[in-house]
């Protein structure tokens, strides 16, 4: 199975090559790079040690390491702050999810994305916040011409655990400017999370409305 560039680069971190040597073996940009390993420590290979000189390095080093330990601090506090979410947090904050990322037209009820954390909460707060089941909860993956599909659906299926039997059929954008665009930057794609009301339009129609109306009684109040 094709290994995904971004888990590649992590294990190139990992091994001490630098931003330079990954971008030189894996045709990313380093501020893509900066997003992928910004929170993974750095020791520097033998290689790289050989290509530079020791000063600048080291204190590089030093401040990466600084960075990792200051993020690891700033979340745990963080953490510790925001304390148990309880059902009403979680409907709010579903909503405020599908106020960004959900389908507002059409009557039809769809979150996009490529996080499969925001993809997996949303799942979520359809079943526990909207009562449905796994089985009203159908996903479409949406990619371009260097992901692989079986690889990508498979890497879905875990992460958000619906049975790959629940995916409709894999969308890959095949145009040129785009393909360029997104290369690399979603090694996944994006997921498309579409409810099936199964025939009760309590699940379909009336739930957007619903949806709808929670959305728009809470921005009436802020």
């Amino acid at each position: 199975m094709k290994t995904s560039t971004k888990i590649k680069a992590i294990e190139l971190r990992k091994k001490g090559d630098s931003y330079s040597m990954i971008v030189e073996k894996l045709g990313v940009s380093k501020s893509t790079l900066s997003s992928w390993l910004k929170e993974i420590p750095y020791k520097p290979n033998k290689k790289v040690w050989e290509r530079i000189k020791s000063g600048p390095l080291k204190s590089g080093k030093i401040k990466h390491n600084k960075k990792v330990s200051d993020i690891a601090r700033i979340k745990k506090a963080a953490r510790e702050e925001l304390g148990k979410i309880s059902k009403r947090d979680l409907w709010m904050l579903g909503l405020g999810l599908y106020l960004g990322e959900g389908t507002k037209s059409y009557e039809i009820i769809r979150i996009i994305n490529s996080d499969p954390q925001i993809i997996k909460m949303s799942i979520l707060w359809f079943k526990r916040i909207c009562k449905l089941k796994n089985s009203n909860i159908t996903i479409a993956i949406h990619l371009y011409p260097d992901n692989d599909i079986h690889e990508s659906l498979t890497y879905w299926s875990k992460k958000v655990n619906i049975p790959l039997v629940q995916f409709r059929k894999t969308q890959v954008d095949r145009r040129l400017e785009k393909s360029q665009m997104k290369k690399f930057k979603l090694p996944h794609g994006t997921a498309h999370v579409t409810i099936n009301s199964n025939g009760n339009p309590d699940f379909g129609v009336n739930l957007h409305r619903k949806i709808m109306g929670w959305i728009e009684e809470s921005l009436s109040q802020v």
